[in-house]
């Protein structure tokens, strides 16, 4: 696989550009990822995860991982 990075302005319509690329052949899947967002997606994951470690709940931080790695 592989990714595509786009930098935009502040203003852009970012939804209008994911439906443009979404049209594309080839496109399986966009993601938006807000680098000046602190509680960006992947901060929550490892947010998330680290609490699961403190609480010992090793159960659910597998099956979480196994959902991310499985997620189409």
């Amino acid at each position: 696989m592989k990714y595509l990075k786009i930098n935009t302005e502040k203003n852009a319509d970012i939804e209008v550009l994911k439906t443009a690329i979404l049209q594309l052949k080839g496109v399986d899947s966009v993601e938006i990822i807000d680098d000046e967002n602190p509680e960006s997606e992947l901060k929550k994951a490892f947010a998330k995860t680290k609490e699961q470690f403190k609480k010992g709940d090793y159960e659910t931080l597998v099956n979480d991982i196994f959902d991310i790695l499985t997620k189409k």
